[in-house]
């Protein structure tokens, strides 16, 4: 169906686009679109010389996420606008040559190696093994967006040393890693060629921040940072970002509560036919033949889900509470 399509688009919570589509304003509707945290971790208020002062790259920021992701000394760290602005800055860093993306995947990685002249090669998770000697690159996401799909950190390290030994790059987007039980890569950066994205919009609900980071070797962060240019994140972000990855006590609590979302998500998705699948708590991923019918049916009750084509199937954020819930329950049911 080319509307559902439309309504879509290539990112979730495009709520204005549906409002107008529907006739349902912008205020009535639940949007399960996106893969954001429901909770936001709580911001404090800024002082004001956050506000009137240009970012400075002496604040502590960079040792403060030094800390809180135990990096090695070994290992590069890059605060950037959201990792959207290094996936996008990268492929600029080589030249043209073949990339390997997941599918489905999220599609701005594809986006931005194509863009600066590369082949991408697109892959299925089980293809991968088998094309790898043909790629310079291989992009994965631990977990998946959308599937929540994840691999054992043994086989990423394995395909990093194959990528390594002839100049290759292994790109990880570990947006969702959080909220998931995914082992995570940035342990092991500093090894040649890994490259790791984290980001505070998921998991942390802080998209609109644009706030996320780049590890890796340290000269491979350099030249992202002069392709970037001075002042690449807001004064605000870094204030915000340095406080979050320490919040140990609120990030604990965050990830018991997602778990439970989670669980009570899939358990009115299981009550209405669908079997729910995928690793991480902030979306459940659903495979069904009609997947495009379903977004429709449910966007006419003003509820955005995302539906892919390839292959069909559902995406479902997490609703927030039981009354959120209950209307999702509700909608299914007619």
């Amino acid at each position: 169906m080319p509307g559902v399509a439309d309504m879509s688009g290539e990112h979730g919570g495009q709520l204005h686009r549906a409002a107008a589509r529907y006739g349902i304003p912008v205020t009535d509707w639940l949007d399960l679109s996106t893969g954001i945290s429901p909770w936001s971790w709580p911001v404090p208020s800024l002082p004001e010389t956050v506000w009137q002062r240009l970012p400075d790259e002496e604040d502590g920021l960079v040792a403060s996420c030094r800390e809180a992701l135990s990096l090695s000394p070994e290992a590069g760290c890059l605060p950037v606008a959201g990792s959207q602005a290094a996936l996008q800055t990268l492929p600029s860093l080589r030249r043209p040559c073949r990339v390997g993306v997941p599918v489905p995947g999220y599609r701005e990685h594809a986006l931005a190696w194509q863009r600066q002249g590369h082949t991408v090669v697109p892959l299925a998770p089980d293809t991968i093994e088998g094309a790898l000697q043909g790629l310079d690159v291989l992009v994965w996401l631990q977990p998946n967006n959308p599937t929540g799909q994840w691999l054992p950190l043994e086989r990423l390290l394995a395909w990093q040393e194959q990528l390594a030994a002839r100049g290759g790059w292994l790109v990880v987007d570990e947006a969702f890693v959080e909220a998931s039980a995914a082992p995570s890569l940035v342990g092991e950066v500093g090894r040649p060629g890994l490259i790791v994205f984290r980001s505070l919009g998921k998991f942390y609900g802080l998209a609109g921040a644009r706030a996320g980071l780049m590890l890796a070797e340290p000269a491979l962060c350099d030249a992202v940072q002069r392709s970037l240019g001075p002042w690449a994140l807001s004064h605000p972000a870094r204030h915000i970002m340095a406080r979050a990855l320490l919040d140990r006590h609120w990030q604990a609590q965050q990830q018991a509560r997602l778990r439970l979302a989670r669980v009570a998500l899939d358990r009115v998705l299981s009550d209405a036919g669908f079997v729910p699948a995928g690793g991480c708590d902030l979306f459940a991923w659903c495979p069904e033949a009609k997947a495009g019918v379903w977004a429709e049916r449910l966007a006419r009750q003003g509820i955005l889900v995302r539906a892919f084509d390839t292959p069909s199937a559902l995406r479902f954020g997490l609703p927030g509470d039981e009354a959120a819930r209950a209307r999702l329950c509700q909608a299914l049911a007619r």
